[in-house]
């Protein structure tokens, strides 16, 4: 096991910071839907197909020669009858792609997905961590490759001039800095986003390649072919920023461990949370932060990420307190043949400054604290809250749940009204016998019972609350009832006459 890094994220505005020049590294998928499916156990030639309109046109093949994206299924099978052939699933490639984002965690903060086959990492202050951008380039491309996908990858500046290197064929290409624009010219315009149509028509006026294109007036470019054309060539060339959007926010703080070894026991976790807690902690400590919210992230060998999270009332710093959380949890992971990195953010954090003991207040701030460790513990096992007012007069909406270390201010005119003890989460449907249409019941039957009245109070009428409920709702009048049993409810009647309906919302 070497040594634990920690990073603290960039600001994921994604604006270079003073004196740091942004580089990207974009690796390109092309056979990402066969490549998924080769993991899976697929064997042998293959065509993927999805159905385009009413015609099914080959998308994706592999092992099989003289086939096309976009040919009819029909002509790519009586090319290659030895072939399979089977349906695209455009949505599990999705979540494939999103995936191995998440695998390339390990080399930055910031990774985002771009299109049906390709990832973006904004590798800024990252590539001296393993041992400059060549360097990063081979263990990422070499790292797909391991997990039996084939990857191509280029570093520049722009995001958009890597994506287009690397659709051009240029893979393994580290361009120097303030180099995207020569390095883009020589390219066909089809490594660019842009209309198939578009390039078929710049085509026909001798515009094949990217350096064709800066030769040109804009003026005109931009008339005939819009801004699309322009915008493209522009980001591709590094004259416009093209901004990713990471997976995920980047945490605040972050530490990780990566193994010479596989850890594959619940043993060796063990031994690494401790490690990952104090250095997390200690990073906390140093900003005066306390986190609210954790996640360990444990990366298999085979590409997949499992996450476990926790979080916490207060914010807290106190390794042995995240430890007793993380404890029971720990048994969800699955190493399989076992975790070669484990990272440990902190994705929620507020300000935490120690109080020293003996000074006013800091008895209170102890407690305080106590009872937020309490509260962590117990929620691990089961839901935790407490009730709050809530301005309504509606009486299911009358308290809200909050966390159970929330302060909670009872007005003194709250409730409007005596309620009951408890309300049913479901109102119980039950049939009532009133001597007058607008008397409280005399008689109520609850299922096989019938159940005299031996006392009643009210009604009391509440209006439904037009700003929120539907303008149908009926209002409903409620009833403190007294049984012969000796219980007391609490009935609602939603209607009159003939169409009246009564339901027990409530024990007193």
């Amino acid at each position: 096991m070497n040594a634990g890094s920690s990073t603290a994220a960039p600001d994921s505005s994604l604006e270079p910071s003073p004196g740091i020049a942004r580089r990207h590294l974009a690796l390109l998928l092309p056979h990402l839907p066969v490549d998924r499916l080769r993991r899976l156990g697929l064997e042998g030639p293959v065509l993927l197909w999805q159905g385009i309109g009413p015609r099914r046109a080959v998308v994706a093949c592999d092992g099989v020669a003289g086939i096309r994206p976009g040919q009819a299924l029909g002509d790519a099978r009586a090319v290659a009858p030895e072939a399979q052939a089977l349906e695209a699933d455009p949505a599990a490639d999705a979540l494939f792609l999103r995936d191995l984002g998440l695998w390339c965690l390990r080399f930055t903060p910031l990774v985002a997905t771009r299109g049906a086959d390709a990832l973006l990492l904004d590798i800024a202050g990252a590539a001296h961590l393993v041992g400059g951008e060549a360097a990063l380039l081979d263990r990422a491309v070499g790292g797909l490759a391991r997990l039996g996908l084939r990857a191509t990858g280029v570093i520049a500046d722009h995001a958009a001039a890597a994506l287009a290197l690397a659709r051009g064929g240029r893979g393994g290409l580290v361009v120097p800095p303030g180099g995207d624009r020569d390095a883009v010219a020589a390219l066909p315009l089809s490594a660019l986003p842009i209309d198939p149509d578009v390039v078929a028509t710049l085509s026909r006026l001798g515009l094949r390649r990217v350096a064709d294109l800066h030769r040109q007036p804009r003026g005109p470019l931009s008339r005939r072919f819009g801004g699309a054309l322009l915008r493209a060539l522009d980001e591709a060339s590094g004259l416009l920023a093209t901004p990713i959007t990471p997976l995920r926010p980047p945490p605040v703080f972050e530490v990780s461990r990566e193994f010479l070894e596989p850890v594959a026991t619940r043993t060796g976790i063990d031994a690494v949370m401790p490690l990952l807690l104090d250095s997390l902690c200690a990073h906390l400590t140093m900003q005066s932060q306390g986190a609210r919210r954790l996640v360990l992230r444990a990366h298999r060998v085979d590409g997949g990420v499992q996450e476990i999270a926790i979080g916490t009332s207060l914010p807290s710093r106190d390794a042995g307190h995240f430890a007793r959380l993380f404890r029971d949890r720990l048994d969800a992971l699955e190493p399989g043949h076992g975790f070669e990195r484990m990272a440990l953010a902190a994705t929620e954090t507020e300000p935490l400054i120690g109080l020293q003991s003996g000074f006013a207040g800091a008895g209170d701030a102890a407690r305080e604290e106590e009872m937020g460790r309490l509260f962590d513990r117990l929620s691990g096992r089961a839901q935790v809250w407490r009730l709050a007012p809530q301005p309504s007069h509606w009486p299911e909406r009358e308290v809200m749940r909050v966390p159970p270390t929330t302060v909670v201010e009872v007005p003194e005119d709250w409730p409007l009204a005596l309620r009951p003890v408890r309300l049913l989460r479901r109102p119980r449907e039950i049939t009532a016998m009133a001597l007058l249409p607008d008397a409280p019941p005399s008689l109520l039957r609850i299922g096989n019972q019938a159940l005299r009245v031996v006392a009643a109070e009210g009604p009391e009428r509440l209006e439904p609350e037009w700003w929120r409920d539907p303008p149908d709702r009926q209002p409903r009048d409620y009833y403190r009832l007294e049984l012969v049993t000796g219980a007391r409810l609490w009935v609602c009647r939603i209607g009159f006459g003939a169409e009246a309906r009564w339901f027990i919302h409530g024990h007193l």
